[in-house]
């Protein structure tokens, strides 16, 4: 996808990733349409991004996040690339962390996204993208993170299947598997204390490779050993 000109919608725009990747994409001349849970917030995101378009949802409410899907169209005249960088955490043993905390994890990390990500799927213009943060906890699940690592897997599985499904309309399906990054997100959990964790990634390099990816149609974004970010090709 050429970034020069396209029309991106960023949902959850104003948490970290998002605010460095509205930034990023911005900087490389896309055409913005943020999407996010607070108005203030966002209307602020907006007018430092110089977005065309905003729209309000809810993660709990899957009609909201498609509604955001066809707002920024509508506004936008056409999307070619929907991205969402939101979530929520819970640590904890899962007997601690409880059926309610986990029906929330999936509701806000996988279910939520799919419902944006599906909107897109009707509405992108020819050779677009859609593209959502799972984490390597995807693959990689963690003790002490059950049901944040399901939830992460759920919507990585997603991501396989739909890519599958819209190859041959030439639709990009982008995972991006971050590892730690030192946004705060970890400090805000829903349940539980974070563990002690490694020193976090470079926020502004991660948002550098999801850029590139777009760019150049890559399927995942990868974290090396090193710390560093990848494109990844056909992956499976």
């Amino acid at each position: 996808m050429e970034i020069d000109g396209s029309h991106v919608l960023v949902a959850g725009a104003t948490g970290a990733i998002g605010t460095a990747l509205s930034a990023e994409l911005a900087s490389r001349g896309a055409r913005l349409a943020l999407a996010g849970r607070d108005p203030g917030r966002l209307a602020r995101a907006a007018r430092t991004h110089g977005a065309a378009a905003t729209a309000v949802f809810d993660a709990y409410d899957p009609g909201s996040c498609a509604s955001a899907v066809h707002r920024a169209a509508e506004e936008l005249g056409g999307l070619d690339a929907v991205v969402t960088v939101f979530g929520t955490v819970a640590f904890g043993t899962a007997p601690s962390v409880g059926d309610e905390v986990a029906e929330h994890l999936l509701a806000v990390n996988a279910l939520a996204p799919a419902a944006f990500l599906r909107a897109a799927l009707g509405t992108l213009r020819d050779g677009g993208a859609i593209a959502a943060v799972t984490g390597v906890v995807a693959e990689r699940p963690m003790p002490g993170m059950a049901d944040y690592s399901a939830s992460k897997a759920a919507l990585g599985a997603w991501l396989d299947a739909v890519r599958r499904e819209t190859r041959p309309r030439g639709v990009q399906v982008l995972d991006i598997r971050f590892g730690h990054l030192d946004t705060g997100f970890a400090d805000r959990p829903v349940a539980g204390t974070a563990p002690p964790l490694p020193p976090g990634g470079d926020l502004g390099a991660a948002v550098r490779a999801v850029a590139d990816a777009l760019h150049s149609g890559a399927d995942r974004v990868v974290t090396a050993p090193d710390g560093t970010y990848a494109p990844e090709r056909h992956a499976r």
